[in-house]
């Protein structure tokens, strides 16, 4: 069954006992309708964004692919999350492009749910691929002559496949559990996409236990690998501060330097969205850090590797045309 006639199902599951009440059938993203004099400023802004995403991240994927200097598990991971990259901007900014250009910002309640099912799942996808990353560099600095043993091309594919869809059960329940909610007054949600926060503001009733639950699977999916790449970075910068030249310690930190750049930009802004509390949140705060999250890093992450990174330099000079 396709996941979208799951939240149908659902849908109609949930509000079988709303006996009584207006059910809401779609929502209506305000997004940046209150600048109405910057919307094709916007268009131009965000299409750009996303073009520059696509061909970046694009020419990671291309070149990790066929670069005989590049085929190594940390490139084989690069290679990936550079098409998770793609995979996660395509489910918000097509959509917040759509809404500038048309000026309908309606979404159905199906649309919704799929939306926030995808980005959840493409989101801890990420996470805990970027944990994988780290494990990748542990290895390699901390135990270099196991390494070729230890992450050969089974072991890369298959850890590549868990970071896909180890969250997918949880998550996909999660997300029928906000949609079981009731929504039964407004539904106008000042997002730029559909995402917890502000779904579970528009509910009726008490949504205690859903807040704490989403809380629950963040501190899970989010943390939990963020505490495996804080780990593994103490393992490695303790083994690169025992190395006895200076080049090699240059050396060894600036493999990690592009990672840990990455790192610290996903989860600083994802972790201010997720994990403040209630009490703190403003709409405006919130759509920043969400967009920063959903659109800044991917399109800093080929700027990132490519620029600091000469492997990768070299194998664009030999990809492009001078």
């Amino acid at each position: 069954m396709a996941l979208s006639q799951v939240f149908h199902e659902g849908k109609k599951n949930c509000t079988m006992s709303m006996d009584n009440l207006t059910v809401v059938v779609e929502f209506i993203l305000l997004g940046f309708s209150d600048l109405p004099k910057l919307q094709g400023f916007l268009f131009g802004v965000f299409l750009s964004i996303y073009t520059s995403i696509l061909i970046g991240n694009g020419l990671l994927i291309v070149i990790t692919k066929i670069d005989p200097g590049l085929q190594t598990p940390m490139y084989f991971f690069l290679g990936n999350f550079s098409f998770l990259e793609i995979c996660y901007t395509s489910v918000t900014i097509p959509r917040m492009l759509a809404d500038l250009w048309t000026q309908k910002r309606t979404i159905s309640f199906v649309a919704c749910a799929v939306q926030t099912c995808f980005l959840y799942i493409l989101g801890v996808a990420e996470c805990l691929l970027l944990a994988v990353m780290a494990y990748d560099r542990y290895v390699a600095i901390c135990k270099p002559l196991y390494y070729p043993l230890i992450m050969n091309h089974k072991v890369c594919v298959r850890l590549v496949v868990a970071s896909w869809v180890v969250g997918v059960p949880v998550l996909v329940e999660e997300t029928y559990q906000i949609f079981c909610l009731n929504f039964c007054g407004p539904n106008k949600l000042n997002h730029v996409f559909c995402d917890a926060p502000p779904l579970i503001e528009l509910a009726c009733g008490d949504t205690y236990q859903r807040e704490i639950s989403v809380h629950v699977a963040a501190l899970v999916f989010v943390i939990t690998p963020f505490l495996l790449i804080l780990i593994s970075y103490i393992k490695i910068i303790t083994t690169i501060l025992r190395l006895p030249s200076t080049s090699g310690r240059s050396k060894a930190f600036s493999t990690c330097s592009s990672h840990l750049m990455v790192v610290g930009l996903f989860y600083g802004s994802g972790s201010i969205v997720y994990l403040r509390p209630k009490y703190s949140h403003s709409a405006g705060s919130v759509k920043v850090f969400a967009l920063f999250y959903t659109t800044v890093t991917p399109l800093f992450n080929p700027l990132i590797y490519s620029l600091r990174n000469k492997d990768v330099i070299a194998a664009l000079r030999k990809l492009l045309p001078k």
